[in-house]
């Protein structure tokens, strides 16, 4: 059984968009699970207008994308989990393709075309871009792990969940976690149409506002929640 992990806060614009590729690749018994984090745009009535029963849509009590995803991966019930964005357009054998290469890794990672509002390719590769790799260390530089290309098996997410307070970011997270726990793989083909915008609530694939100091202490929790965990 597959879920597809969903967080959505006001993207009317283009989450019918991302819906209708997802759709299709689902079998009946997979799900789609949508956390909503307050949006106060058309977001919900959109998914509501929906009658396929594998989307499945339920409410953040909290606030933030971290959360948001969390409640989603709290939720789901499948063996494999994607990571999904409201704003991006699959291409439509992403999910059959990682699921080949979970057959053999416990998470895996696709490149994706990063594109602006209305489609035109921003940049060809976001793996040539980011310099996208395996390795603890090197991700903790610099993260690799862009959530909207990734997938895993249930193993990781028990790991992973839940989530150790002030994290960055969920997928980063995540991603370390199977660097140290599991067998991860990055593919070259590129499954995904990322779309960047200025309403984006991660900056994975576009320059971060954080400072470097702000980002030292990042890695520094990131580090220190890895080694309380490995000793849970």
């Amino acid at each position: 059984m597959v879920s597809i992990c969903m967080a959505v806060k006001n993207g009317a614009q283009f989450v019918r968009e991302q819906i209708d590729s997802i759709l299709p690749q689902l079998e009946a018994e997979d799900e789609l699970i949508i956390s909503d984090d307050q949006s106060t745009d058309d977001t919900v009535n959109i998914i509501l207008s929906y009658t396929d029963p594998r989307i499945k849509l339920y409410f953040n009590s909290r606030s933030g994308i971290v959360s948001n995803f969390e409640n989603c991966l709290s939720i789901c019930r499948g063996d494999f989990i994607f990571l999904c964005d409201q704003d991006d357009r699959w291409k439509n054998n992403k999910v059959h393709c990682m699921l080949t290469h979970l057959n053999y890794h416990d998470l895996v990672v696709s490149d994706c075309l990063i594109i602006n509002q209305q489609y035109p390719i921003a940049n060809q590769s976001f793996f040539e871009l980011n310099r996208s790799g395996k390795g603890l260390w090197r991700n903790l530089l610099r993260n690799s792990y862009m959530g909207c290309c990734m997938a895993f098996n249930r193993k990781v997410l028990q790991k992973a969940l839940p989530f150790p307070g002030k994290i960055p970011m969920h997928d980063l997270w995540i991603g370390l976690i199977a660097e140290v726990y599991f067998k991860v793989a990055f593919i070259p083909d590129q499954l995904v149409l990322h779309r960047r915008h200025h309403r984006n609530a991660s900056t994975t694939s576009a320059s971060s506002s954080y400072s470097l100091i702000e980002k030292l202490g990042f890695r520094y929790k990131l580090v220190k929640h890895l080694i309380q965990l490995s000793y849970a």
